[in-house]
């Protein structure tokens, strides 16, 4: 298990066996969210990075905007 301390500045450093796992870089960011007591670092990407990974996504129950109304 890897213990963290919160500074007085209230930061935090994730420690390197971590970020080396997930990838993560200087300057990456992150939404910050508790769940059920516990806190919750999901990596925030850009719409760009996002492209392609839907492929194969079945659209056909899709509903057109006067359906849904």
């Amino acid at each position: 298990m890897n213990t963290v301390t919160v500074s007085s500045k209230y930061q935090v450093v994730i420690p390197e066996k971590i970020r080396q796992a997930m990838g993560i870089k200087p300057g990456q960011k992150f939404e910050v969210m508790e769940f059920e007591g516990c806190l919750e670092f999901v990596p925030v990407k850009n719409v760009k990075s996002l492209r392609g990974s839907l492929k194969g996504l079945d659209t056909k129950d899709v509903r057109e905007k006067e359906d849904r109304l």
